[in-house]
Formats: C-alpha cells, sequence, structure tokens
C-alpha cells in the first residue's frame, strides 16, 4: 500500500449546489440572485447562488436579512429530493475513477486516487476530468481541490471557485500555508480567528511562529492540531464508510413559543423523527442533546449523556424533556431541536499525523 504521505488527495465541492440545481431545473431563474429556503418573516436562508452572495446573502442567514441585503432576492422553496437525485449522479461519476470516496454532505466529497482505476499518474487531470463530467451530466458546475492530504485539499477547492480547481504540489506546501490568512484554514472558526488576531496571529506564517506549549496552553487540545497542520502534517485517510457520529431533527417554529406545553408537543414531534432516523439507520446512541433558539437568535444547547445506549422514542424524548425543565427559558423560543450523539458506530480511537515528504510527482 503507498505510504500516507504519498496520497493524492481529491476535495470536490459543487458550487452553490442547492441554488444551481434550482437555476438549472428553471432557465428564468438562472444569472437572478436567489435563495432556497424560506421566503418568510421567520424563514432562514438554506443556499445562496453567487448573484445573491454578492449581496452579502449566505445561508443560515435570516431570510428578512437576506431581503434587506438584497431587495430583488428571489426565495425558492428547497426540493431536498431533488438535491438527492444529483447528488447520487455525482457520486457514481466518483466512483468511476476510486472507491475511496468519503462523501461529507450531498454537495462534497474526498477522493483518494493514488491508485485509481483508469491509472491516471496526474490528480490534477483526474478533478478536470470528474468536474467535467459532472457538468455534462447535471449541468452543474464543481471546483476542487488537490493535494496530499484532506486538510489542504479542503482549502484548495475554495481557492478558485466556482468553477475551477487548484493543486497544490508537496514542495508548495509549506509557502502556501504561510501566507494564507488564518480565517481561510479549515476548523477555525470566526471566534477562533479573533482569539488569534489577540496574539498577533494573521496568517500562517504567525502561527508557524507560535510554540506547541503557546498553543496548547492558549487554545487546548486543538493547539497541537493548528501546530501541526500549519506545517502541512495530517494524516486522516479517506473513509469509504464514514462513521456516523450524531443523528438529529429540529423545528422552526412559524411564531415564537414560551409555553412549555407547546413546546412538550413540538419536542414529541421532533423525537418521532428521530426515532424514524434511527429505524433506517439501526443506530443507538448514549447522549442527548436539546437544541434551543431563542427569538434573537441566540442559542443555547443542554445535554445529558446516559449509562446506557438508547434509541427509542419515549426515552429521548424524556432526556430531552428533562433537559428542558433544567432551568428556565429567559424568552421565548423560535427553534427546538434534539440530537443524539455518542453512538455506538463510533469507537475510540487517536488521530495521528505524518509530515508531509516532498517530492513525488503529482
Amino acid at each position: 500500500m503507498h505510504e500516507l504521505a504519498d496520497r493524492k488527495i481529491i476535495h470536490v465541492d459543487m458550487d452553490a449546489f442547492y441554488a444551481s440545481v434550482e437555476q438549472h431545473d428553471d432557465p428564468d431563474l438562472r444569472g437572478k440572485p436567489i435563495a432556497v429556503g424560506g421566503g418568510s418573516d421567520r424563514g432562514v436562508v438554506a443556499a445562496a447562488s453567487y448573484e445573491a452572495r454578492k449581496y452579502g446573502v449566505r445561508s443560515a442567514m435570516a431570510s428578512v436579512t437576506a431581503k434587506r441585503l438584497c431587495p430583488d432576492l428571489i426565495f425558492v422553496k428547497s426540493r431536498f429530493d431533488r438535491y438527492r437525485e444529483v447528488s447520487v449522479q455525482i457520486r457514481d461519476i466518483f466512483q468511476d475513477y476510486t472507491d475511496l470516496v468519503e462523501p461529507l454532505s450531498l454537495d462534497e466529497a474526498y477522493l483518494d486516487v493514488t491508485e485509481n482505476k483508469y491509472n491516471f499518474p496526474s490528480a490534477t487531470i483526474i478533478a478536470y476530468e470528474i468536474r467535467r463530467r459532472i457538468y455534462e451530466v447535471t449541468g452543474i458546475t464543481a471546483s476542487a481541490g488537490i493535494s496530499v492530504n484532506k486538510f489542504i485539499a479542503k482549502i484548495a477547492s475554495d481557492y478558485n471557485k466556482p468553477n475551477g480547481q487548484k493543486t497544490i504540489l508537496p514542495e508548495e506546501i509549506l509557502l502556501f500555508l504561510e501566507e494564507l490568512d488564518i480565517r481561510k484554514f479549515h476548523g477555525i472558526g470566526k471566534v477562533t480567528a479573533e482569539k488569534m488576531y489577540q496574539f498577533g496571529i494573521f496568517n500562517g506564517k504567525d502561527l508557524k511562529a507560535k510554540s506547541l506549549d503557546f498553543l496548547t496552553e492558549n487554545f487546548g487540545k486543538s493547539g497541537a492540531h493548528y501546530y501541526k497542520i500549519v506545517r502541512g502534517i495530517h494524516k486522516s485517510p479517506v473513509k469509504a464508510d464514514r462513521i456516523r457520529k450524531s443523528l438529529g431533527a429540529e423545528r422552526t417554529f412559524s411564531e415564537n413559543i414560551s409555553s412549555e406545553i407547546f413546546m412538550k408537543e413540538r419536542l414529541i414531534q421532533i423525537a418521532e423523527e428521530i426515532e424514524k432516523r434511527i429505524s433506517k439507520t439501526n443506530v443507538a446512541g448514549k447522549t442527548v442533546t436539546l437544541k434551543i433558539k431563542y427569538r434573537d437568535f441566540k442559542t443555547q444547547t443542554r445535554s445529558k449523556t446516559l449509562p446506557y445506549f438508547i434509541r427509542d422514542k419515549e426515552t429521548i424524548l424524556n432526556t430531552a424533556v428533562a433537559l428542558m425543565e433544567q432551568e428556565g427559558f429567559r424568552e421565548s423560543v423560535r427553534l427546538l431541536g434534539i440530537t443524539l450523539s455518542n453512538l455506538n458506530t463510533v469507537k475510540e480511537e487517536e488521530v495521528d499525523f505524518v509530515e508531509v515528504q516532498l517530492g513525488f510527482a503529482f
């Protein structure tokens, strides 16, 4: 088997997937700013076309905010059955090249093409061919990143979006990461980036200048991860059978609710939905998490871990209700959700890393 440091990994990411499917299926929407999701005052944007993104419209944004930013925004009702159908077509194309495909969602996946079905020596050419075929079959575009590990490939796929790709060769990795804005490091969110700014960390070079002790002291366990990734060190193999780590459902209400009686009724519906999903996946879990989003969009989570695995609606519901009653609500609620995690599909395993070795053909 090839050395993990010599892998050729592709990250394929569809361009504004939901919105692109809608624009493909309805030519009248092409070239226009559209948002997939609820167009009501209480709706949330699930996806935005690139025309809408120019105005600052983003996924997970409140519809009222999106409409304020882009008055001409067109809201389109989501059609997840259609998105899944297109996703299957895309994954069939992936499988033509390699069996080592790790889907992350309907619209993105990692592929290990170090050893591929066509014996192509170039991962760059494979990525180009995959993108070409996706467009021929589905009519929508994809972007791709190519490098020696998943972390760098993920960053690269976002570099020339939309409808582009970028290959980061082994000998280019260290300089590329040094020059990269810290906000573009996959896994470093807004809060962490703001904290890094306070320490004078604005790009990869600044991050690389910090010692392992400094990073672990100020960022906990993640500090060791940051220390390694900025040096191009990351070993997570592409897993064809990606392990599910959680399972959940949530509901956004047409009107804010403050009555615990009404909340319990909604939790019953959510627990029933989770039980249906459990029956399809045959999983069980120990940790129940209750998600609460208030009318001001601030979110709170409350969790409880049981000493045994559960999978029935009654136990999930009773645990969620107990979490709800754990403390009062500071104001009315617009969303409730339940997640079951700590599943019986997840094994305790240590994440390992490997130094990038330079010099092999890409």
